[in-house]
């Protein structure tokens, strides 16, 4: 793909390009070879789910990820044969199927997670104060953007009336 053929500047996509080649370069092959790198969107946003909740069931997955129930089913059968959450039948009602962080699982988020703060840490203790500010503000711009984003999916869409004679 040719990003000045998406309307970004010449100059700009050139940047772009050779800071993803140079990033890549730069990233740890442990950090690269993690199996949590491999995960999908759904399945890291689960693993955020159960690390902030330690343990949920199917219809607080299905909402939270923003899926019909039988997909995020299939996304837990997955994760399950990995080895990285376990499920469980409620003692009150068997219909409910509780979800939490098997032993690897935690382990494996808490390690990517610990080595994302080992790099973020890097980074930030080597921006001096006024970078740090500006960081911020941009940080704050791109935010604003994707919400800006977010709120053109929740509106509805306008009906075109086409006169029929």
């Amino acid at each position: 793909m040719n990003l000045s053929n998406q309307g970004v500047p010449e100059e700009l996509s050139q940047f772009i390009i050779d800071y993803m080649e140079e990033v890549k370069e730069l990233i740890s092959t442990d950090l690269w070879e993690n199996v949590f790198l491999n995960c999908s969107k759904n399945e890291v946003l689960i693993f955020w789910l159960l690390y902030r909740k330690e343990e949920v069931n199917m219809t607080e997955i299905a909402d939270y990820i923003h899926v019909p129930l039988n997909t995020a089913t299939g996304i837990i059968s997955r994760m399950e044969k990995n080895g990285f959450v376990v499920r469980t039948r409620s003692e009150e009602d068997k219909r409910v199927v509780h979800i939490r962080f098997s032993e690897k699982g935690m382990a494996q988020f808490e390690a990517l997670v610990n080595e994302m703060l080992r790099y973020g840490m890097q980074v930030v203790g080597s921006l001096t104060k006024e970078e740090m500010d500006l960081l911020h503000k941009v940080t704050e711009k791109v935010i604003g953007v994707l919400r800006q984003e977010k709120q053109k999916e929740t509106e509805p869409r306008k009906i075109r009336k086409i006169e029929i004679e």
